[in-house]
């Protein structure tokens, strides 16, 4: 028998066991090579989850993610696999409610960091710039101002924090040690293409995005995918052009 989500608060779909339970995110295995992403409600605000959902933000999620995804193929390739949720899930009900918010996807070993690209000085950058006036380890010009245009896309790495816990940011070195040189330039590269297409994109609509972050697996081969979400609120930063 299989169950749904409980307010779309906490996922629970029997028959698939849970692998993890990030912030908004439940993964469940389907086999040893596909898994089952389901996007929940839950609102997660500095690495903390708040007790009341957003109706309608795992819905809203997916399907950004999968925009992005689609339209980014040709820079790297994503852990989607084309296969639809109704065909792995029977129950006309739960295919239903997961129709908007889940899909299935590779299964990766994710990296054990997060891939942020800086176009604007603001968030963490500028509390590191304000400390040091540069930020991972890389010096900026003097006398910038909070939410500054940076002269040239930044790519500053992050650890990746227990539940709970905060992210910090790192050196590209302290990446390099994590994960190996050829790896960290594979990770780097990819960040800053895919940074550049998306505020392209957002650029024509109106749409500034100042700053986001991905999240890169590897497949049992050490290919490298983009994975987990891509350019959405929860990991981006979007200020309207006019203002």
């Amino acid at each position: 028998m299989t169950t749904v989500l409980s307010g779309y608060h906490h996922s629970m779909v029997s028959g698939f066991p849970l692998i993890h339970q990030g912030k908004v995110r439940d993964s469940f295995a389907i086999s040893d090579e596909l898994m089952l992403i389901v996007a929940s409600d839950r609102l997660s605000a500095f690495d903390v989850v708040l007790p009341d959902p957003i109706p309608g933000k795992g819905e809203v999620l997916t399907r950004l993610s999968n925009f992005w995804f689609e339209r980014t193929s040709h820079i790297i390739d994503n852990h989607l696999t084309g296969i639809e949720v109704n065909d792995v899930i029977k129950r006309p009900a739960v295919r239903y409610a997961l129709r908007d918010r889940a899909v299935v996807v590779k299964r990766l070993k994710p990296l054990p960091v997060e891939a942020v690209a800086r176009g604007f000085l603001i968030g963490s950058a500028w509390k590191d710039y304000q400390a040091t006036g540069s930020i991972c380890g890389m010096e900026l010009p003097k006398n910038l101002l909070l939410a500054d245009k940076l002269p040239r896309v930044l790519f500053t790495p992050s650890s990746k924090a227990p539940a709970g816990e905060h992210d910090e940011n790192i050196s590209y070195q302290a990446m390099e040690n994590l994960i190996g040189v050829e790896m960290a330039a594979k990770v780097k590269d990819a960040t800053i293409d895919l940074f550049r297409f998306g505020v392209g994109h957002g650029l024509q609509r109106g749409i500034i995005i100042a700053d986001t972050k991905f999240e890169f697996g590897l497949d049992e081969d050490g290919k490298l995918y983009v994975m987990d979400e891509m350019l959405t609120p929860d990991s981006s930063r979007f200020w309207p052009v006019e203002k």
